[in-house]
């Protein structure tokens, strides 16, 4: 191939490149963790997504949850092992609307992010996009 021919075909497969750009999202941005302790998953309808910082969380503390004594317990001893960077576990909280789970996982929230625990809210139909955050 003469150099002609490879400028040219370099010059069209940057212009290729460039409309694609214009087309395809952009990457998720990695956001500034200290500038809040949570954030909520959006999906754009250009395909993107985002993290928007949630700026109020509810002040709920451990000891205003009662009657849920064990499960309090094995919550809070895994997430203190995941923020020391032991071996922790991956935590699904099943239950009826009510029973606490929110907050749970608020007041766990509460107890540690000053050692550094961060939490990304995603929406159930957006949890096929979860290997993408992790």
């Amino acid at each position: 191939m003469s150099t002609p021919d490879l400028t040219h075909l370099i010059s069209r497969a940057e212009q290729l490149m460039a409309r694609l750009e214009n087309v395809l999202p952009h990457p998720l941005s990695e956001p500034d963790w200290a500038s809040a302790v949570a954030w909520r998953y959006r999906k754009r309808s250009s395909g993107g997504a985002t993290l928007e910082p949630i700026r109020h969380i509810g002040r709920m503390q451990l000891s205003d949850l009662q009657e849920v004594n064990t499960q309090k317990e094995r919550f809070t001893r895994n997430l203190a092992q995941f923020v020391a960077g032991r071996t922790a576990n991956n935590v699904l909280l099943t239950g009826a609307r009510g029973t606490g789970k929110s907050s749970l996982v608020r007041a766990g929230l509460n107890e540690f992010a000053e050692k550094g625990l961060r939490l990304i809210e995603v929406d159930k139909a957006d949890l096929v996009d979860l290997a993408d955050l992790v």
